[in-house]
């Protein structure tokens, strides 16, 4: 590793030069780093949408879901099968939907040879149900974690997060979504499925026998970011359609990558209206052509059609604010079509996007007035890796802190915090761009920016079971780009202890 930084620390060096041809080693990477898909596809294979997992409800009320993580294999490319990992089937998983009040349980069984977990990303749960590395499953272990929904309507998604195993076993194809319903009263489109289409966009490389590429998914070579892919999959699905039936269409997009910042937008540049960010609506709708979601990130859009036409969602060289060499080699200059989307002769009517959607949310007011500085460096957090050991932090239950979070390298990163949801105050002093308004739980954080954050923790207490913040990218998580908090109540404060019971979060290293 200190050898491999020393290079990427001389190739940071050099990035604003890599143009010029006396570049050398470094224009020889910059050459081969581009990667697209354009011009290439036909897309020719219906889109596969997310079955929806119906829970048994016993006689408490409370709603049971079961999921069963396993290995299969699945038709990627044409022609061929790849071994892939997935929940309930062979790759991905089914989508998971409760509202506001419901009590929920799922059994999670794990028939994968290795040790997993499965984190709920942007759920507001117990620190022991969050599935992060402190909840590791054992293969033929049934893990049953069980909470009552406390947030508003939102895309939320679950995927594997072991120490140190996270990127793999993402890559495989655990992954899905759980969505927390909309409030009745909410005018958007509804039908899942038809007008209402989820996205996971995630990328691979695969073989032409089919074989997926593991190469890279952790720090090898002098890969910044770990695995970039050049085949796109939407829902599992590659080179994919979908028909549209309706005038206007909600697309729930989640980054499901493990690296690729994506930079999205349609091909004839139309507009399209942003209507909610990770943990929920925007107050009001916003007209965008273009949106950056980083890994993790989530946001939904309503796009209008007409009858007959077709356009191609695709993803666009990102604006990732790093020097030209560390910029492409982040994926910064690739360009990817995603999906073709084309309207039918002719279309159901649909109701306009409202002038608001809910209610204003202005950042919380902030309860601890010191801000907790938190420096990105090297692939260490505050120039220490993860320790499931210490306590980075300790937080009150209910309260809100201002985190300001500093990218001191010329590597993109971001920011996902568990057991919290946090408004963006600002990124270098300015107000955040679009998709980074509302309700978050994921940031993307610039080379050489600082972002502040008002985040706002929750009221569940637990002084032995801490929640995580770290990197999603996913080889800078699993390199150790991770630190934990404790939330507790003023009665519980007292009890803190002074380093965790780390044992059961060691799995996977």
């Amino acid at each position: 590793m200190s050898t491999r930084r020393r290079v990427l620390g001389w190739l940071g060096a050099v990035g604003g030069l890599v143009v010029l041809p006396a570049a050398g080693f470094a224009g020889y990477l910059y050459a081969d780093s581009g990667r697209s898909n354009v011009g290439t596809l036909t897309f020719r294979n219906r889109l596969r949408i997310p079955p929806i997992l119906p829970p048994t409800v016993a006689a408490d009320g409370v709603r049971r879901f079961r999921l069963t993580l396993a290995a299969g294999r699945t038709e990627l490319l044409p022609g061929t099968t790849t071994n892939t990992w997935g929940a309930n089937g062979p790759i991905l998983g089914p989508t998971l939907r409760a509202s506001r009040g419901d009590r929920v349980s799922v059994d999670v069984r794990n028939n994968l040879p290795e040790t997993t977990s499965l984190h709920w990303h942007g759920m507001h749960l117990p620190a022991r149900m969050d599935g992060g590395p402190h909840q590791p499953i054992e293969p033929g272990v049934t893990w049953r974690p069980s909470w009552t929904i406390e947030q508003r309507a939102a895309t939320l998604w679950y995927h594997p997060h072991l120490h140190r195993s996270t990127a793999a076993h993402v890559y495989r194809g655990v992954a899905g979504l759980f969505i927390v319903d909309d409030d009745p009263a909410v005018r958007l489109p509804t039908e899942y499925g038809v007008d209402d289409v989820p996205l996971i966009v995630q990328d691979r490389r695969i073989a032409d026998d089919g074989t997926l590429d593991e190469s890279d998914l952790t720090f090898g070579g002098l890969t910044i970011t770990g695995l970039l892919g050049d085949k796109i999959l939407v829902n599992g699905t590659y080179d994919p359609y979908v028909e549209v039936l309706t005038e206007r269409v909600r697309l729930r997009l989640l980054n499901g990558c493990n690296a690729r910042i994506l930079y999205v937008g349609f091909t004839d540049d139309r507009e399209f209206t942003l209507v909610a960010t990770d943990a929920g609506l925007l107050s009001s709708p916003q007209p965008l052509r273009r949106l950056l979601l980083s890994p993790g990130e989530r946001a939904e859009i309503v796009v209008e059609f007409r009858a007959g036409e077709s356009v191609v969602l695709r993803g666009f060289p990102a604006p990732l604010r790093a020097n030209p060499l560390y910029g492409r080699l982040a994926g910064g200059s690739d360009t990817h079509d995603l999906i073709k989307m084309t309207a039918a002769g002719v279309l159901r009517p649909s109701p306009p996007v409202p002038a608001e959607l809910t209610p204003a949310s202005p950042a919380p007011t902030v309860t601890r007035p010191e801000p907790f500085r938190l420096e990105m460096g090297d692939f260490l957090l505050n120039g220490a890796t993860m320790d499931p050991a210490r306590i980075d932090r300790v937080t009150r239950t209910g309260s809100v802190e201002v985190w300001e979070v500093a990218n001191g390298q010329s590597i993109p990163h971001n920011l996902h915090v568990h057991g919290a949801s946090f408004h963006v105050l600002g990124v270098d002093g300015a107000p955040p761009a679009p998709e980074s308004r509302g309700e978050k739980d994921t940031v993307y954080v610039p080379p050489g920016s600082v972002v502040r954050l008002a985040v706002r923790f929750l009221q569940h207490s637990d002084v032995r079971t801490p929640y995580m913040f770290h990197c999603h990218v996913l080889a800078h998580e699993d390199a150790g780009m991770m630190g934990q908090f404790l939330t507790v109540s003023a009665q519980d404060e007292p009890s803190v202890p002074v380093t965790l019971d780390a044992g059961h979060a060691q799995h996977g290293g």
